[in-house]
């Protein structure tokens, strides 16, 4: 049976001036699936992401998601294709209320124009009502569920990463970019997101690509893991696969963490 695949990267190759950041790397992302995205820093991994969701447009190579060619596409008609992220460093609109960073993830999904708006015409109160319970529901959803009305910037370091990731949801992806979603929090916060993040798959159908490097996280969670080093694709395949793979442990994992 061939597999269905959400992504397929072909040949992606991104330069800045000399640097080679992605190297014709050739990846897929089955539909459904949690994929983990790999290795030292400076390997391009985020370099990667920022490509998928349009932030830089690829020197050459493919990106296609659900059968559409995306690589010249700008940043908001990807997040409308149905493509969601959340970034290595937080980036929420600090001064304002939990639910109204998860409005502005859902504004792609609002119908009403700008003369609507102006005019408040009882379609545009229904619309803004309605996305209202349906951001309310999403903090709920994401363990947030009396953080509403609370400043983003005020959130603890874990709440904010879920808000994150609640606001991402507000644009109604098909696919998940988790972009070190971990990071700075505790053993606690990172069992309790690593859980979310399957619940959000198995519950939402969606398919999620994270980069990570606690590897404890990466193994747990993902099904299928690719490696870059230097912008290059060096090992792909599942985590039993990967822990065994000797240019992985010794480009990325080392003896101790692949044991």
């Amino acid at each position: 049976m061939a597999v269905d695949n959400l992504v397929e990267v072909t040949k992606l190759r991104k330069e800045f001036g000399g640097l080679v950041a992605t190297d014709d790397v050739d990846f897929t992302i089955p539909r459904g699936s949690i994929v983990a995205l790999i290795g030292p820093n400076g390997a391009g991994k985020t370099t990667f992401f920022n490509q998928l969701t349009g932030v830089y447009k690829p020197t050459s190579g493919s990106i296609v998601f659900d059968g559409v060619e995306v690589r010249d596409l700008p940043p908001h008609a990807i997040t409308e294709l149905g493509i969601g992220r959340t970034f290595q460093n937080i980036r929420l609109f600090s001064q304002m209320t939990a639910i109204e960073n998860v409005l502005v993830g859902m504004h792609c999904r609002l119908s009403s124009g700008i003369i609507g708006s102006i005019l408040k015409t009882g379609k545009v109160r229904r619309e803004e009502a309605e996305a209202r319970d349906r951001a309310r529901e999403l903090l709920t959803y994401s363990g947030l569920p009396r953080r509403h009305g609370e400043r983003a910037g005020n959130l603890p370091y874990g709440d904010q990463r879920r808000l994150e990731v609640a606001r991402a949801l507000g644009t109604n992806p098909k696919l998940l970019l988790l972009d070190e979603p971990t990071a700075g929090m505790n053993p606690q916060e990172t069992a309790d997101f690593t859980a979310f993040v399957r619940r959000v798959r198995d519950e939402k159908g969606l398919t999620v690509l994270l980069i990570e490097h606690d590897m404890k996280i990466v193994m747990g969670v993902s099904e299928r893991i690719t490696v870059l080093e230097y912008g290059a694709k060096i090992a792909e395949g599942t985590p039993g696969e990967i822990q065994a793979d000797e240019r992985v442990i010794e480009a990325y994992l080392g003896k101790g963490a692949a044991a």
